[in-house]
């Protein structure tokens, strides 16, 4: 999502302006690719350009693509493989193929309007595009993007009904494996690919806590770009060191922070009553990471005076609390901790256990 919304900076900042823009985006990736399926840059005709589709080795080539078909006014798939460095002539990391679908913008591309909605709405998004085109289609162009409406289940302004009905079947495939992918349509001589992209809301991190090791976090959750709630005495806090959250709720208020499946919990008010009080409520939420500071001593005492007071969790429960919280490397200042328990955090959301890649047999991301 911090990709997008620096794209989104970018675009608007140049609005006023003459200039002519394209998006460049993966998407398809076979082996291995530094960037995966949805990476964009945006590209505007004098080379500004933000985000990215790989570490830097592609960039460049991309950019010049980019500028021709602005030129051009006419979308176009690049293929790269990235295994043959004399391709390009630059020494590339990865060994893989990737496909980089290079648009133009126009004021009537419906591309930056979705994306804005991505940002504004929070929720999950799901964006099709066609990627390749063969036969005689009159109702659909290369490059086109079609937005899917969750509440109504439907795709939005796609011409073709059969195209339609294929892409709104795979899209439940997508939501129920919670992954991008590309299929291929064949009907009567006529081919298309569909990248269908699944853009997740952004990580929100609720922070129940105000004591001087909270301001590590904040920095963190700033730079990866998460929404942030901090629940806590707000006199007893810095206002300069606020600025990136997004939600503050004094600790004696009735209102809280909204807590869904893309939240990860921080307990740190280091006053075992109000942890306390905060895993009883928090623990009803959908939230997938619920982090306690503190010993595991500490939290033992916890769950026993949960247990005196008739109440115990269930192993789904205790799957989801984090006691003593963080990935074992050696933290000690409160920046330490706060890079080892986002470290945890991504691990939990990503489905990982963390360690090193040394050590890892296989890919280090999914083939598909």
């Amino acid at each position: 999502m911090k990709e997008i919304k620096s794209i989104l900076q970018l675009y608007n900042s140049f609005k006023n302006s003459d200039e002519k823009c394209a998006i460049a985006q993966v998407v398809r990736v076979e082996e291995s690719s530094y960037r995966r399926e949805g990476a964009r840059m945006l590209v505007f005709e004098s080379g500004v350009f933000e985000g990215g589709i790989s570490g830097g080795c592609l960039e460049g080539d991309a950019l010049q693509r980019s500028q021709i078909a602005i030129l051009k006014q006419r979308p176009s798939i690049v293929t790269y493989d990235t295994s043959k460095e004399q391709e390009i002539g630059v020494g590339l990391g990865c060994n893989g193929i990737i496909d980089v679908l290079i648009s133009p913008i126009s004021d009537e591309s419906p591309m930056m309007k979705m994306l804005q909605k991505c940002v504004w709405e929070r929720g999950e998004h799901i964006i099709a595009t066609i990627t390749a085109l063969e036969g005689t289609w009159d109702a659909v162009s290369l490059g086109e993007s079609f937005y899917y409406d969750a509440n109504s289940s439907t795709l939005d302004n796609c011409p073709d009904a059969d195209l339609k009905e294929f892409i709104q079947d795979k899209i439940s495939e997508v939501q129920e494996r919670k992954k991008s992918k590309t299929y291929h349509y064949e009907s009567e001589g006529e081919k298309a690919g569909i990248f269908i992209e699944l853009i997740p809301p952004q990580f929100h991190l609720a922070i129940y806590g105000d004591n001087y090791d909270v301001y590590p976090m904040l920095e963190m959750a700033k730079v990866l770009d998460w929404d942030v709630s901090l629940t806590g005495n707000i006199q007893k806090l810095k206002k300069e060191k606020l600025q990136s959250v997004k939600h503050l709720f004094p600790k004696d208020g009735e209102a809280r922070p909204t807590i869904d499946e893309r939240t990860a919990i921080i307990l740190m008010a280091h006053d075992y009553k109000t942890d306390y009080a905060n895993l009883k409520q928090l623990i009803k939420t959908p939230a997938p990471y619920i982090a306690s500071l503190g010993p595991r001593k500490r939290f033992d005492k916890m769950v026993a005076e949960f247990k005196a007071n008739g109440i115990e969790f269930s192993d789904t429960e205790q799957q989801r609390i984090f006691a003593p919280c963080g990935l074992e490397i050696g933290a000690n200042t409160p920046e330490e901790i706060a890079t080892s328990i986002f470290s945890e955090i991504l691990g939990v959301f990503s489905g990982k256990t963390g360690g090193m890649l040394r050590d890892k047999s296989g890919p280090i991301h999914e083939r598909t």
